[in-house]
């Protein structure tokens, strides 16, 4: 609750423009000549729109990690990134003094609140003050979330604080199930009083809609319903059943997926023409036009986040059996590519191949504590080039996960999916790839699958590398089997082919540098080992959930309990 006790005295916070919340206003004389037109009230919600963060603190064990917007999507914590040994997935985590993933969204929430109260009493029709209301509500659910997520269960505040005295300040943690309540409540509102995408105007590209708020309410309704049933806790079918139910509200808004999947992460799907981005994060000019934000997501690509061989195993094989199953691609590669060849098309549009141009020419592959293997998806010369300038914008929710929520919760639901729904969703998004296999009930009975694994597959290669893997282990409770397994990365392989440069001219060049062999950590097959599985772990009776900071717990003067054997 620090933060919340920081921000007390912020009513005028948005009248002056501040992103240093921390810091107070001298007189609360802006105030009263804030909170006045229709204007000052869309300029409150900006601040929650422009304050939009991605990453966690990813387990820093004792240093709080400023939010950073100039980052895009990535999370380190499961087995499908590489940025190095981390906290969260070694096991190294100790309970941390603060963390922003506790600070952060009180801040906001508090944001939220401040605008529900300070504006109820503004000279403005109540279909104008609803449609503001609508977006502050649909930021406080998604913080809520967020917090719903890491720490369980969370004190749950919806008033704006006047006084260090309140008693509020100090009370402990309120239930999973009231936290949702409330956090549904205020998605219903949003769903109310938001425009819909058609009626959105275009200058206000990137602000919450109705879908939106449908698209987000049936996220948070997938990971409860899957949780509980899998946690084995609560009402799983409640939850999966508001999934189901808002996911095909807003399938019905009109959305669609972006006909190129390549082209989706680039500057060809930026805009409103794009019907597949749900909800954006709109970078260079923000939404009042006031300020500038960029990232430097694909200079991150080349130098930082790496995929691993663990998620390249998750694609199916071009005739949809999964790898090492298939007949099509041996597990003997001779060359670093051949392991990329054959396979659902999104693969060689996510990682590239050696002899492709990317970054600063002709790409080959290297080791020097990666995977040797690099992100295509989402890489831009353009945004590059710019070197912390970049502009392409955030898809938040885009309407492929709209899909791939309601097939999984169709399927956790009934235990069962038809061919019919399996074809609108998942074969839907098979489709704009190219990848012309289709998944049907015959199709996994006859090869010997699980519907329920294919599914997930589909979930983690269509969304690969925009920060669902770990979640989604969380609430499947897969993450005791999968995180304490080692982490890969490709095949060394001495070989040569030949390949086209830039100019179309043809050269020949190794795969890999004999000269590093002897430098790479190695296994017996010859593929790299990023993290060995000894120095991996994952405790099932206390990393499902975060350890609450302790300062939190000391301020609330012990109202708020510690999570589970984090003590």
């Amino acid at each position: 609750m620090k933060k919340i006790i920081s921000i007390l005295c912020l009513g005028s916070v948005f009248a002056f423009g501040s992103c240093d919340l921390d810091r107070f206003p001298e007189t609360d004389m802006a105030d009263t000549n804030f909170w006045q037109t229709e204007s000052d009230l869309k300029g409150a919600c900006n601040e929650l729109y422009s304050l939009l963060a991605f990453n966690k603190d990813q387990g820093s064990s004792n240093k709080d990690k400023k939010d950073n917007d100039n980052r895009y999507w990535y999370d380190n914590r499961a087995d499908d990134i590489w940025t190095g040994s981390n906290d969260v997935s070694n096991g190294h985590r100790t309970v941390p003094n603060t963390s922003n993933d506790w600070s952060q969204p009180y801040i906001r929430i508090q944001m939220a609140n401040i605008i529900l109260e300070k504006a109820a009493d503004m000279n403005l029709t109540e279909e104008v003050k609803n449609r503001y209301f609508a977006e502050a509500r649909f930021f406080r659910a998604y913080y809520y979330f967020k917090l719903l997520k890491t720490y369980g269960e969370v004190p749950l505040i919806t008033k704006a604080f006047k006084e260090i005295t309140d008693p509020d300040l100090l009370k402990g943690r309120d239930s999973r199930e009231d936290v949702l309540t409330q956090i549904y409540d205020d998605l219903d509102f949003a769903i109310q009083w938001l425009p819909s995408r058609a009626k959105l105007a275009a200058k206000d590209y990137g602000r919450a809609t109705s879908g939106s708020a449908q698209a987000l309410k049936a996220r948070i309704g997938l990971y409860e319903g899957t949780r509980c049933k899998f946690h084995n806790y609560g009402d799983a079918n409640k939850h999966l059943q508001i999934a189901v139910i808002a996911s095909e509200a807003c399938m019905a808004q009109g959305y669609s997926l972006y006909p190129d999947y390549y082209k989706l992460f680039l500057e060809d799907g930026q805009g409103a023409g794009n019907k597949e981005g749900v909800w954006i994060k709109v970078y260079g000019k923000t939404s009042d036009g006031a300020n500038i934000q960029t990232h430097n997501n694909s200079r991150q690509l080349e130098n930082t986040y790496a995929p691993t061989r663990n998620l390249i195993d998750m694609y199916l094989c071009a005739d949809g059996l999964p790898y090492g199953k298939s007949p099509l691609v041996s597990k003997d590669e001779q060359s670093f590519n051949e392991v990329l060849e054959n396979r659902d098309p999104r693969l060689g549009m996510t990682v590239y191949k050696v002899g492709e141009p990317a970054y600063k020419g002709i790409f080959q592959a290297y080791a020097f504590g990666r995977t040797a293997y690099n992100f295509k998806k989402g890489y831009s010369q353009t945004d590059w080039d710019s070197n912390g300038g970049a502009v392409i914008d955030k898809m938040l929710i885009r309407y492929a996960e709209v899909l791939l929520n309601y097939a999984e919760a169709k399927y956790e639901l009934n235990g069962s999916i038809s061919d019919d729904d399996l074809e609108k969703t998942i074969n839907a998004i098979r489709h704009r790839a190219g990848f012309e296999v289709k998944l049907t009930n015959a199709f996994v009975t006859a090869n010997g699958l699980d519907m329920r694994e294919e599914i997930r597959r589909e979930r983690s290669v269509e969304l690969a590398g925009e920060g669902f893997r770990y979640d989604d282990l969380i609430r499947w409770k897969t993450a005791e089997t999968v995180l304490p397994k080692a982490i890969m990365g490709a095949r060394f392989t001495l070989s040569k082919a030949t390949y086209l440069d830039a100019n179309g001219n043809e050269i020949e060049m190794d795969e890999w540098n004999p000269e590093i062999e002897s430098t790479l950590p190695l296994d017996a097959d010859k593929r790299l080992v990023m993290e060995e599985a000894k120095f991996r772990t994952f405790n099932p009776q206390r990393d499902y959930l975060y350890p609450v900071p302790l300062n939190e717990i000391s301020l609330s003067q012990g109202n708020v309990k510690q999570n589970p054997n984090w003590e």
